[in-house]
């Protein structure tokens, strides 16, 4: 049987917040996941390392060192991403060394999910990348493989992960500057509170950091700022610390929403866009 449509899949994994942002926002980046005890397939390493992308868009490789890397951006097999990404590990784990995981089966409910593979103890911390080159080293790329890492590093959005929130990045694309958030709220609450601050006039982040609207991804919001493109990627840090207190205590409040509110929320809701 297929496995079941799972509207928040990293729930329950430590950093589910940066597993979203590693799913749909950061271009280039990894960390390191162990296995819970008694869950590492035969053959496994200590450690598996997660990536954003891996070249040609593979699920997983199993790279001739014996580390296991695996892309999570390479779309589903199921409607559980957590089933599909502990799908990808376990076929890396057991595929020779030097192989990639080219397509993924559909997985289904037998298959294990990250939550039963992982160490949950274990924290989930990001290292942000300028490009691909934690791939694979250039003698272990054909042609093809070579060029794909060309492509994806002139590609490749320059993003920083922000030290006063979790999983906030601030991204360039083109001319313009954004700061991108996933919210650790569920999406409605998460919603709500936005609507309130903005109908109060306190959604703005920093002085001109207008909220253009939000994306959705995995049960989670993920609002959107534009911010100057002239000012340094850090100086972001403190205004999205002052966002984050009044987003906890706009969703700490069981108040209903005036007219104002709803109508901000009304709005918000128009302006969101479901990823994947």
């Amino acid at each position: 049987m297929a496995a079941p449509f799972v509207a928040r899949p990293f729930e329950g994994l430590p950093g589910e917040t940066d597993w979203v942002a590693m799913r749909e926002i950061v271009p280039a980046a990894t960390a390191t996941v162990r296995f819970a005890p008694g869950k590492a397939p035969e053959g496994a390493p200590e450690t598996v390392t997660i990536a954003t992308v891996l070249p040609l868009a593979w699920p997983a490789l199993h790279r001739d060192t014996g580390e296991v890397l695996v892309g999570i951006q390479s779309g589903n097999a199921s409607g559980d991403t957590s089933r599909d990404i502990a799908h990808a590990i376990e076929l890396a784990v057991a595929a020779a060394p030097g192989s990639p995981i080219t397509a993924l089966p559909v997985s289904t409910v037998e298959t294990d999910r990250l939550q039963d593979l992982l160490d949950l103890d274990a924290p989930f911390e990001i290292e942000v990348h300028d490009g691909f080159d934690f791939w694979v080293a250039d003698s272990e790329l054909d042609a093809e493989g070579q060029q794909s890492l060309e492509r994806a590093n002139e590609s490749a959005i320059p993003t920083v992960k922000l030290s006063s929130a979790p999983s906030a990045y601030w991204c360039r694309i083109g001319e313009r500057c954004y700061v991108r958030w996933v919210l650790s709220f569920d999406e409605e609450t998460a919603t709500t509170a936005l609507a309130r601050l903005h109908a109060a006039g306190t959604s703005t982040l920093g002085d001109g950091g207008r909220l253009l609207g939000c994306f959705r991804s995995s049960g989670l919001l993920i609002p959107v700022w534009e911010v100057d493109p002239e000012a340094e990627p850090e100086s972001h840090a403190a205004p999205v610390g002052a966002m984050k207190e009044r987003l906890d205590a706009a969703a700490a409040s069981s108040e209903p929403l005036t007219a104002a509110e709803r109508g901000a929320r009304a709005g918000l809701t128009n302006r969101q866009v479901t990823l994947r």
